[in-house]
């Protein structure tokens, strides 16, 4: 694992070691272990190293034989010991015993296509030198990240905007259009960034760039669906276990000792359990966060999980004094806005981790690909009510539901049917959305300054959300509800929070429910299988009956949430109170004093629960005094 940036120019600069460098160093949390750079005379490459593989072997950037191609990875590549292999007999020479030499005597066997072979997570560069050719990838399902900046003169690259940023000549200028976008879909969604003029790689996609020239970006891969009706159930749930078990079993490589997340759901118990059949070491170590607030807390599930497999178990209690202190740093730690608070116990988690294990795997991916989400429950009740109420019907229990008391548990009844009757009007794409995060058009609307309003106006992020949605070309309700949650909650939000949290503590999260080869299965899975009635995860609880304790079989969906309404109203009121002071939001110019005071009030007295619209109006402010602290918008 490791931070990775650079930059090509149209012709050598006097000071492209000392910008590499400064450039590397704003990523040493992501590699602490060591750090290296390359010089051409159109291409700079640098890197900084958590090592994990190949320990004393692994330096990046790593070159050819000639030292005509080069190259430096964030990430693993989980198959480059049979890669390795495959190149040495068609010629190729090996100098490490590492993952990142394959990619380079990959790219000299197979060209541009060698990223097709790769399995694991990755963002990864590639300069050919001969060629005059930057080389950029990005793994499938984009657990690693990559920004770029394609300006005159230089293209720059980096694992994080904080790294472009150190370049003298990439510009800090906010983009509107994104901070409407951050206000839908709770992130800034892929290709997209924050700041202006820098776009991030999505994921399944390359980008070549020569100096002087327009970069070309390509996708390599995509999520697609071809249902399988001759299989039955049974040897559906074989196979799902086969190559579950194979997933994990991959992602324990490494040189290093490997730990587990449970939470006592479904996922990471699946993985804590095939971890245990194949871990080294004398016990699986295991580790969960929890709260005070019992109905947020987890921990007794965990601890059953631990239990079932012979872990040795650890476990933290997150509480709201840690979360007030971290506030303090949260915008440097997330490096650009993101509303899931969930960021925070898991920042708190990877760094306790980091004190036993250098790697942890997770159950990250598989509420996505399995249908796991209450939203996908969410999808056919509303097509059911729309069916059979008329507008008028539903505008009435909307009313009503509307009028219902608010309260601060998790998962909540009146909070759930609240946001389900907000989210009912809209399309079928909007409406996940909005169940899934972020604010309706006139709630936007409203709460924007009137500048930010005009200097918007033409641009729809909703009808650019649904047009995204339409080109996956998917047709099957089920599928369209998978591929709308792993391109826009599992991408941009999801993984970002546990790569910017576990970057952040220098631990590694590896996950196997995105492993391509359990994808590219469970994409043959017909939907009913994956969604019955009422049950998600149909055929993987089938599947895991005998593998998990009856307690985590049977238990609802339970995210990692975070009790932010109820610590907005109490120890981390002052400071919200002083984010969204009306003063500092009309200085700033973003949004309308007076909408925020409202929102603030209310969520004060107890009228209405507006912890996730305020939570991401204090996630964008420290944003700001972060990275654009003078910057004012009238």
């Amino acid at each position: 694992m490791c931070g990775i940036a650079g930059f090509v120019t149209a012709g050598p600069r006097g000071d492209s070691r000392s910008v590499v460098r400064r450039m590397v160093a704003a990523l040493r949390h992501r590699g602490p272990d060591d750090q290296g750079d390359c010089i051409d005379a159109q291409a700079t490459l640098g890197a900084c190293r958590l090592s994990i593989i190949d320990l004393p072997g692994g330096r990046q950037p790593i070159g050819n034989e000639d030292g005509t191609v080069h190259a430096v990875l964030n990430g693993e590549i989980y198959n480059f010991r049979e890669l390795r292999s495959r190149l040495q007999q068609r010629g190729h020479r090996f100098t490490t015993q590492s993952d990142t030499e394959v990619i380079v005597h990959a790219y000299e066997q197979d060209g541009e296509d060698f990223v097709a072979d790769l399995d694991g997570m990755f963002a990864l560069a590639v300069w050919d030198g001969p060629a005059r050719k930057l080389v950029l990838a990005r793994d499938r399902m984009g657990e690693k990240p990559l920004y770029y900046y394609d300006g005159p003169g230089v293209f720059v690259f980096g694992s994080e905007l904080r790294a472009l940023l150190e370049h003298p000549d990439v510009p800090r200028e906010l983009d509107l259009r994104s901070l409407a976008r951050y206000l839908l879909i709770d992130a800034v969604p892929a290709p997209h960034s924050i700041l202006a003029g820098i776009a991030k790689l999505a994921p399944a996609h390359t980008l070549v760039v020569s100096p002087g020239a327009k970069p070309q970006v390509t996708p390599y891969w995509a999520l697609s669906f071809a249902p399988d009706h001759s299989i039955d159930e049974d040897e559906w749930r074989e196979r799902l276990i086969h190559q579950l078990e194979a997933s994990v079993r991959s992602r324990l490589v490494g040189d290093v000792p490997v730990g587990v997340f449970v939470s006592g759901g479904l996922d990471s118990g699946a993985v804590a359990a095939f971890a245990a059949r194949h871990t080294r070491a004398p016990a699986l170590k295991t580790f969960a966060v929890g709260f005070e607030t019992p109905s947020y807390d987890e921990r007794r599930f965990a601890r059953v999980v631990a239990a079932r497999f012979g872990a040795e178990h650890h476990e933290i209690v997150f509480s709201a004094t840690e979360a007030l202190a971290l506030l303090e740093r949260v915008g440097s730690l997330l490096d650009e806005p993101l509303v899931d608070a969930s960021f925070l116990p898991k920042y708190a988690l990877a760094r306790a981790a980091r004190a036993s294990v250098k790697v942890a795997l997770s159950g990250d991916g598989g509420d996505e690909i399995f249908c796991g989400y209450p939203t996908f429950l969410a999808d056919p009740a509303a097509r059911w009510l729309e069916a059979r109420l008329a507008p008028r019907a539903r505008r009435l229990v909307g009313w009503l539901v509307d009028g219902l008391p608010a309260s601060s548990r998790y998962g909540s009844v009146d909070f759930l049917l609240k946001q389900f009757m907000r989210a009912l009007p809209y399309s079928a794409e909007i409406r996940t959305q909005l169940l899934l995060g972020g604010v309706t058009s006139a709630e936007q609307s409203r709460l924007l300054s009137p500048g930010v309003r005009h200097a918007l106006k033409g641009f729809d992020p909703y009808a650019e959300l649904t047009t995204t949605i339409e080109q996956l070309d998917l047709r099957d309700p089920v599928e369209r509800l998978i591929g709308h949650h792993a391109r826009f909650y599992l991408a941009d939000q999801t993984l970002v929070a546990m790569d910017r949290a576990s970057m952040a503590a220098g631990l590694e999260v590896r996950a196997p429910f995105l492993d391509p080869a359990l994808v590219e299965l469970v994409a043959t899975v017909p939907s009913g299988f994956k969604l019955r009635r009422w049950t998600t995860k149909y055929v993987l609880r089938r599947a895991l009956a005998e593998i998990l304790p009856p307690t985590v079989i049977r238990r609802r969906k339970q995210g990692l949430g975070v009790p932010i309404a109820a610590w907005l109203r109490g120890p981390l009121r002052d400071v919200m109170e002083s984010r969204l002071a009306a003063a500092r939001v009309r200085h700033r110019g973003l949004f309308d004093p007076t909408a925020v005071t409202r929102l603030v009030s209310e969520h004060l007295d107890g009228r209405r629960n507006h912890r996730k619209i305020l939570w991401s109006l204090m996630m964008l402010d420290a944003w700001c005094d972060h990275y654009l602290p003078h910057e004012r918008w009238t």
